[in-house]
């Protein structure tokens, strides 16, 4: 019984191991949504991390998450370190550059749940009805990532949380005043 258990086990490992190296070692998941707004109107909630707590969807996942707010208050050199509850973990986002009204491009390190740095992109771009609002995000996938998506399917569970995001957005945009 011993030796079935160990091969069964064995056989297992052996799987997860394979499925995890065919994991591809680079992601991009991109989601977006159309906002009845022009560019110059959206594109404060995205270059200004304190106005970006109206609407993103991780400020909902723990609504007593901590901020630390450094560097330039908006924009290029902004910084915003946070720390939440564990749906949404610890790290830091920074931003990279700003090109107003259309792009805003940000780091973000994660400490918790696992550390890894990656890469958000906001793209505003105009169009017949309003602005097509693009999130994207791009980064490495680590051992540990690769694992995980044999199991997980990670590009489902974040553009699930970057179409609330647009929702919440869009939401926040369009009952503004002017």
């Amino acid at each position: 019984m011993k030796k079935i258990l160990f091969i069964l086990l064995t056989l297992f490992f052996t799987f997860v191991l394979v499925q995890a190296l065919r994991q591809p070692d680079t992601f991009l998941y991109e989601c977006s949504g159309l906002i009845q707004a022009t560019p110059e109107k959206i594109f404060p909630y995205l270059n200004d991390f304190k106005l970006g707590n109206a609407w993103s969807p991780y400020e909902r996942e723990d609504l007593s998450m901590k901020h630390v707010y450094l560097g330039a208050g908006l924009g290029t050199g902004a910084i915003m370190e946070f720390e939440g509850n564990s749906d949404v973990g610890a790290g830091r986002l920074e931003i990279l550059t700003s090109r107003p009204p259309n792009e805003v491009v940000l780091e973000l390190q994660m400490q918790k749940p696992i550390t890894a740095v990656n890469q958000i992109t906001y793209r505003l771009t105009p169009e017949a009805g309003g602005t097509r609002f693009s999130w994207s995000m791009s980064g490495k996938t680590n051992w540990i990532g690769r694992i995980l998506g044999v199991f997980i399917d990670c590009s489902k569970m974040v553009t699930g949380d970057f179409e609330a995001g647009i929702l919440n957005l869009k939401t926040v945009v369009e009952s503004a005043k002017p």
